[in-house]
């Protein structure tokens, strides 16, 4: 039995292995889109669970571990830019605002356990305060593509650090995965 981690995140995979949670990678195919009027936690839970389904699906004798992060501003849902212009329209409207990230987290674990089928799902949400951008911060950091597969196009832990003034929660979230929650989540179902 193992736990398998069902996103190719790199900062998801290096998260895990930072906190010595052993898994392994096998990547799920569902595509990271809202549904028209949906609200942004169930948003992120419902792409967690669908994700965790869909390799559970061909492993349903692991612990299978689905995760989905958004950024959310004025109530509008900010995943992967599309490119380099949607990449700078999220970050004008990141600019000198706090705005919130939601990560989805969902464990399923394998049958036959004394918790037959379990299926955990829950999220985490922080609070992330941005400095002011100019024009030229935005344009060059767009033009380093850190930004282009990052939910609200900018990575925490990277170059867009030097613009978070204040953040309010698990720092770990807002890299990708609230590493707490997912370790008591996996305490609380056997799986480690």
């Amino acid at each position: 039995m193992a736990l398998v981690l069902a996103s190719a995140s790199p900062r998801r995979r290096e998260l895990l292995q930072n906190a010595g949670i052993p898994f392994i990678i096998q990547p799920s195919r569902i595509p990271e889109l809202p549904r028209a009027g949906e609200a942004p936690q169930a948003c992120a839970e419902r792409l967690a669970r669908e994700k965790a389904l869909d390799v559970f699906r061909q492993r349903p004798q692991d612990f299978v571990l689905g995760a989905d992060t958004i950024v959310i501003v004025d109530g509008q849902i900010l995943g992967k830019p599309r490119d380099a212009g949607d990449a700078a329209r999220m970050l004008r409207l990141l600019s000198g605002r706090t705005h919130q990230v939601t990560t989805g987290v969902c464990l399923i674990g394998p049958d036959g356990k004394a918790k037959t089928s379990v299926e955990d799902n829950r999220s985490e949400t922080t609070l992330v305060t941005m400095s002011e951008l100019t024009d030229d911060d935005i344009q060059s950091y767009v033009a380093t593509g850190e930004p282009l597969d990052k939910a609200g196009a900018y990575a925490i832990q990277g170059m867009a650090s030097r613009w978070i003034s204040r953040i309010e929660g698990d720092y770990f979230n807002v890299v990708g995965l609230p590493v707490s929650l997912v370790y008591r989540m996996l305490r609380e179902n056997d799986a480690l």
